[in-house]
């Protein structure tokens, strides 16, 4: 048989392979065949994380394109919004930093980050003593009506974990605090797309118990390390710095389930609401 002969015949077996549909190649044009599947496998994605860029557009193309932070999506304020894509899913952006929740940690390797055009808030005018009061602005109907269905179709193809829908302040509490005590979480949990909202009435019934002995710090921070927020649960409240990492932790956790006030100091509400909120957490 002639070497004309031994490619075509090649090329024949090659293109029935092919239109079989279990060969292809790796995108360096390496063949491989996939006629077989493990059934030892899921999505890489763990964790959908939700910013706002504290900047107006331009800025944040900017900053998001052309410097050391990024993320998968950005949703901008323009009427209509519009939903721009500046990092493929299947690569890792640079959104979270020294991120953490339940036993994960440095989640960018694990997550997905959607940034929204939003200025996260304004400063009041100074007050007696000459502070300046931190006044946090609302998001467009729009740009919410927007988010919803990136949400839904991320969370749908990745079987993210509602319980894993978290705001960058949650997962980087030291240091960050959006999407801010303005981002409607109670929608989403209406909506099932994130974990159903604590129950009213088991909330009121643990506040009556906790008016009348409200818990030492050292409780509430084992109980927002078991809820999921990146402290250690037994860490000295008197090694430098801790006390104040635990203000922190509790403030972005009131302004997520409790935004009326969110001064980060324990309270009775507090507690109760995260009573409640471990009571039925999972691992």
């Amino acid at each position: 048989m002639s070497r004309c002969s031994n490619r075509l015949t090649w090329l024949i077996v090659a293109l029935l392979t092919v239109l079989a549909g279990c060969a292809t190649t790796t995108p360096g044009g390496v063949p491989i065949d996939t006629e077989y599947h493990s059934k030892g496998q899921d999505s890489r994605v763990l964790f959908l994380i939700l910013h706002y860029t504290v900047g107006d557009l331009q800025s944040a193309l900017h900053t998001l394109t052309e410097g050391n932070v990024s993320a998968h999506y950005l949703v901008t304020d323009e009427t209509p919004p519009r939903i721009l894509r500046l990092v493929p899913e299947e690569r890792r952006a640079w959104h979270s930093g020294a991120s953490g929740w339940q036993r994960h940690r440095l989640l960018n390797s694990s997550s997905i980050g959607i940034e929204i055009v939003h200025p996260g808030f304004t400063l009041a005018p100074p007050g007696p003593d000459g502070t300046r009061e931190r006044i946090y602005l609302p998001f467009p109907e729009a740009q919410i009506q927007t988010l919803i269905p990136l949400v839904k179709d991320i969370v749908a193809r990745h079987q993210i974990r509602p319980e894993r829908i978290l705001g960058h302040g949650e997962v980087t509490p030291s240091y960050k605090e959006d999407p801010g005590p303005t981002f409607p979480w109670r929608r989403f949990a209406d909506l099932g797309i994130t974990p159903p909202w604590p129950d009213p009435e088991r909330v009121l019934d643990r506040l009556v118990f906790y008016e009348s002995a409200l818990p030492d710090p050292a409780w509430f921070q084992r109980k927002l390390a078991e809820h999921g927020y990146p402290i250690d649960a037994d860490a000295p409240l008197d090694k430098p710095g801790q006390r104040k990492l635990l203000e922190r932790v509790m403030m972005n956790f009131q302004m997520r389930y409790r935004p009326a006030r969110y001064d980060g100091q324990p309270d009775a509400e507090s507690a109760a609401i995260l009573d409640v909120l471990t009571s039925r957490s999972t691992p």
